[in-house]
């Protein structure tokens, strides 16, 4: 009887492993094809906003912006945001990956 027993919660524990296994690839390649799609993007927008002033002009704002972690925003980079956004409505990135783009330009 403590044969099946153990038998039995060997098994249970196989069977939840996997379950937690198949449930943690799923969420990762969710966030993995968000980050892509988000990446993509920023990538494409900023090829079309490498030119365009007022986001060259937020580099030290969005600098600032990504090295404090979000606390410090400056009038330049705010500026850039809105721009952005206006530029590409269907853009679902955050402000600090828009900040990391703009820096990568």
């Amino acid at each position: 009887m403590i044969s099946f027993r153990l038998l039995s919660a060997a098994a249970l524990l196989v069977v939840a492993s996997s379950a937690s296994a198949t449930s943690f690839v799923a969420t990762t390649d969710a966030l993995g094809r968000a980050s892509v799609a988000i990446t993509e993007a920023v990538s494409d927008l900023s090829s079309s906003l490498n030119d365009d002033k007022i986001v060259r002009a937020a580099r030290d704002d969005a600098a600032s912006f990504v090295a404090s972690d979000g606390d410090l925003r400056g009038v330049q980079l705010e500026a850039a945001l809105k721009h952005i956004r206006q530029q590409a409505p269907q853009l679902q990135a955050s402000d600090l990956q828009l900040a990391e783009a703009i820096l990568a330009l």
